[in-house]
C-alpha cells in the first residue's frame, strides 16, 4: 500500500469509533458565519451535514441571517439598529426578517443539502408553533431597560414535529418564533440551537463562528482552549474578556450544558468541512465544553 493509500486508510478508521459513539444520535448545529457566505463553504457545510446523515447521526440546523436582514434593510433605506447585540425589531423590519429567514436562507440550505440526496424539510419557529416566545426587554448600557421591539425570548419548544419529521428528514430552523397571541419574534438563532439541544436531548450542540475557538488571552493566538469547563465559560464571562459575539453563544452554551446535553463546541466555520473535522477526529478543531 502506497503512503498515499494508507493516510486515506487512517482517516476512515479514524473516524470508525465516532461514527459508531454518536449513530443514533442528536446533533444541533448553529450555521453561522462565513460559512453561510462562502459559495465554497456553503457547499462543504451541506456535504458535511448530508454525510452524518448517512452514517446514522441526526442533524438538525439552525440558522440566523444577521448580515443578509441588514443588507436588506439599507437596500430600503430602513434604519439598522443593536443593543446589547439584539436587533432592533420593529414591525416593519420584523416582517422583512421573516421573509429573509423562512423565505430566502432557510430555503437556501434546504436547496443545498437536498443536493446530495438527503431530504431536508424548513422550517420558522412559527410554523406548528414549534418556538413558543415571549416580549423579551433588555437594559442599556446605563442599565435602563429598553424595548426593542418584536425580540422574542423562548418559552417552550414543540419538539413534536421535529421528532416525526427528523427521522427521515433534516430539520432546517429558521431562528423566528410565536407568541401567545400569534406575535412573530425575532430570536437569536444560538438561543434557538441550545433550545432544541435541550429540548431534543442532543448529543451534542455545534456552533460555527468565524473564530477558531475560546482563547484563554484574546491578544495570544496561541492561547486557543481545546476543552473547557463550565466553571471556565463562567469566568470568561464574568471577566468580560471576550467579544460581545460570543457572550450569547457562551450564555447559550451554559444553559444546553446544564440542562443535559452532553457536549457544546465552538469551532471555526471558516474551515473546509469543519463539522466532520470536530466530530470524527481525535483532535478536533476548536473548543469543546464539556
Amino acid at each position: 500500500m502506497n503512503d498515499k493509500h494508507r493516510k486515506r486508510v487512517e482517516i476512515l478508521l479514524e473516524a470508525l469509533p465516532y461514527i459508531k459513539e454518536f449513530s443514533g444520535s442528536t446533533v444541533v448545529i448553529k450555521y453561522g458565519g462565513s460559512a453561510m457566505t462562502s459559495e465554497e463553504l456553503k457547499g462543504d457545510f451541506a456535504t458535511d451535514v448530508a454525510l452524518l446523515k448517512y452514517v446514522g447521526i441526526n442533524p438538525v440546523i439552525v440558522h440566523g441571517g444577521g448580515p443578509d436582514i441588514s443588507s436588506y434593510m439599507q437596500r430600503l433605506g430602513m434604519e439598522v439598529s443593536f443593543v446589547q447585540g439584539l436587533r432592533v425589531t420593529d414591525a416593519a423590519t420584523m416582517e422583512l426578517a421573516r421573509m429573509v429567514l423562512v423565505g430566502k436562507v432557510n430555503k437556501e440550505v434546504v436547496s443545498l443539502i437536498n443536493q446530495h440526496g438527503v431530504p431536508a424539510f424548513g422550517i420558522g419557529g412559527e410554523d406548528g408553533r414549534l418556538i413558543l416566545a415571549e416580549k423579551r426587554m433588555v437594559r442599556d448600557e446605563d442599565g435602563e431597560e429598553v424595548d426593542i421591539g418584536q425580540v422574542g425570548r423562548i418559552v417552550d419548544i414543540n419538539i413534536g414535529i421535529l421528532e416525526n419529521l427528523g427521522r427521515d428528514f433534516i430539520p432546517v430552523v429558521a431562528s423566528v418564533g410565536t407568541g401567545a397571541d400569534g406575535t412573530s419574534y425575532n430570536i437569536n438563532a444560538d438561543e434557538v440551537a441550545a433550545a432544541l439541544a435541550t429540548a431534543l436531548e442532543a448529543e451534542k450542540v455545534i456552533f460555527l463562528t468565524d473564530v477558531e475557538g475560546l482563547f484563554g488571552d484574546m491578544e495570544q493566538r496561541d492561547s486557543l482552549i481545546s476543552e473547557c469547563s463550565l466553571e471556565c465559560v463562567g469566568k470568561m464571562l464574568a471577566g468580560h474578556k471576550i467579544s460581545r459575539g460570543m457572550i450569547p453563544k457562551l450564555k447559550a452554551i451554559e444553559s444546553a450544558i446544564e440542562a443535559g446535553v452532553n457536549s457544546a463546541h465552538i469551532i471555526d466555520g471558516r474551515v473546509p468541512h469543519a463539522v466532520l473535522l470536530e466530530i470524527f477526529t481525535r483532535a478536533g478543531i476548536g473548543t469543546k465544553v464539556a
